[in-house]
């Protein structure tokens, strides 16, 4: 193995020792969860329609909610937001190129970039409508399934998470996994408090974000191990 210079992060070269089979078998099924549910929306399947009406109508903070609740809601929801990816991962982004990490640095682009639009491509072709509150899903033309900020918060968190892990100690890990899990939980909670998306929406988005970090983390070798990851 080569000895890096001084100051510069190494780059493994041996095979990957992250669990493929396992990533492998978690892709797989966050893209039928989508497409399960995918379907069932395209479809009009009456008993998850009921399901989400029932927890949209149970979660919604309603119309006539404080103005300081709802600013809250929006500060809360904001990290699933595009800009706060790119505000995030800018500066890891340009200390990557600096240490000369091309292969790692197209990795972060690729899974932090291109989440957003391709979830879009996934609202227009399953077509679903907001939900109908006055001051919630009914104030926008956009569509509702897949959740972008449910598939971009899981881009943010898992993304961070696979290039820190090699750098972490074990109970470093634990403590960032714990920690991203509640805030992927508490922005999707955000979006059926806001009215904005229903529970199958923050399913389907946090599924497809899942498959679309771990897939293109396997592709670019991202993983402890690989090519394209830190050690």
């Amino acid at each position: 193995m080569e000895v890096p210079p001084d100051g510069a992060v190494a780059v493994t070269r041996t095979r990957s020792s992250a669990p493929t089979g396992i990533t492998v078998g978690c892709v797989v099924v966050c893209l039928v969860v989508l497409a399960l549910l995918g379907a069932a929306v395209r479809s009009g399947y009456e008993p998850l329609l009921r399901l989400d009406a029932t927890v949209s109508e149970a979660l919604y903070a309603g119309d006539d909610r404080a103005g300081a609740l709802d600013g809250l809601l929006e500060v809360l929801t904001a990290p699933g937001l595009s800009w706060v990816r790119l505000l995030v991962f800018v500066p890891v982004l340009v200390w990557l190129l600096r240490q000369r990490l091309w292969r790692t640095s197209a990795w972060v682009v690729t899974a932090v970039v291109l989440v957003a639009p391709l979830t879009a491509l996934l609202k227009d072709y399953f077509g679903r409508v907001r939900p109908p509150f006055e001051h919630g899903g009914a104030r926008y033309d956009s569509l509702s399934f897949p959740s972008g900020h449910s598939s971009g918060i899981v881009a943010l968190v898992a993304v961070a998470l696979v290039l820190a892990w090699p750098l972490l100690s074990p109970r470093a890990r634990w403590w960032s996994l714990a920690g991203g899990v509640a805030l992927v939980l508490l922005v999707g909670l955000t979006r059926m408090w806001l009215g904005v998306h229903y529970l199958s929406d923050v399913v389907g988005g946090w599924s497809f974000g899942l498959a679309w970090v771990l897939g293109t983390a396997l592709l670019f070798g991202a993983f402890p191990g690989g090519r394209a990851a830190l050690r």
